[in-house]
């Protein structure tokens, strides 16, 4: 942070800190409201734009609710007519498996508006990840990695998040597996699948996410239920109360919980 200057306002204070620290830049882009009012709340506004953001799967067979999870946040950002671009490695695809159309189309993120980039290895996605992050006709990049995606240490993530803020798409870095290492992301997800209600004829219901939001640099960490309807491209809240965290000044796992509706 740059040394204090006498006689600056205080909103010539944020300005200068904005040129050094990529969490400012949530002052100056757009969000992603997620049309769930608790969460956009926690989030101030919905999903920072021009921003990092991190989802993992909460346990081992929940990386399908993860990265069901990052399509629909596509989805929502491709609303202005952008394209939406997915960096896989060969690993990756192999331990995960390759984007499935039909199930494609059930997130609401059409194989049309989507561009498709494999790589042989983390660290030439992470450098694909890097430059289509400045690119402007991008809704949403999303790039995944192996395993606990190790090659996205924090000073690459540092890296990213630079990078995210040259323009207004959204930045979505999917580890398959969680890790306890840090990172420059404003957010970290950790997605599994819960389960759904039948639809009026006993059929498959609605995809149904249950999301722990563990990290927020905008202010509360917490635990939400949402179900996703594609058709409108939009996130449903359930009628479910949860822990949050509240905003904590140091570290979030000594912040308090507080029940919501």
């Amino acid at each position: 942070m740059p040394a204090a200057i006498p006689g600056l306002t205080l909103d010539e204070l944020r300005r200068a800190v904005a040129k050094t620290d990529p969490g400012s830049v949530l002052e100056r882009k757009g969000s992603l409201r997620l049309g769930i009012p608790a969460l956009d709340t926690a989030l101030q506004g919905g999903l920072a734009f021009g921003a990092l953001h991190e989802l993992a799967p909460a346990g081992p067979f929940q990386l399908g609710a993860a990265l069901g999870f990052a399509c629909a946040l596509a989805a929502l950002a491709a609303a202005d007519g952008r394209e939406v671009l997915c960096i896989e490695t060969d690993f990756a695809t192999l331990e995960g498996g390759a984007p499935y159309r039909p199930g494609l189309d059930h997130a609401g993120l059409s194989l049309g508006r989507l561009l498709i980039l494999r790589v042989t290895r983390p660290r030439d996605a992470l450098w694909a990840f890097e430059e289509a992050l400045k690119c402007p006709a991008l809704a949403a990049t999303l790039a995944e990695l192996p395993a606990d995606g190790a090659a996205a240490d924090p000073v690459v993530t540092r890296r990213l998040a630079l990078a995210a803020q040259a323009c207004d798409g959204l930045g979505v870095l999917l580890r398959q597996r969680a890790t306890p290492m840090p990172t420059a992301a404003v957010t970290r997800w950790q997605v599994a699948a819960a389960l759904s209600e039948p639809d009026g004829f006993g059929g498959l219901g609605r995809t149904r996410f249950d999301l722990s939001l563990n990290r927020n640099r905008r202010g509360r960490c917490g635990r939400f239920v949402v179900s996703w309807n594609h058709d409108e491209r939009s996130f449903l809240p359930q009628a479910l109360s949860l822990a949050m965290a509240e905003t904590a000044c140091d570290r979030s796992d000594r912040a308090p919980l507080r029940r919501i509706a």
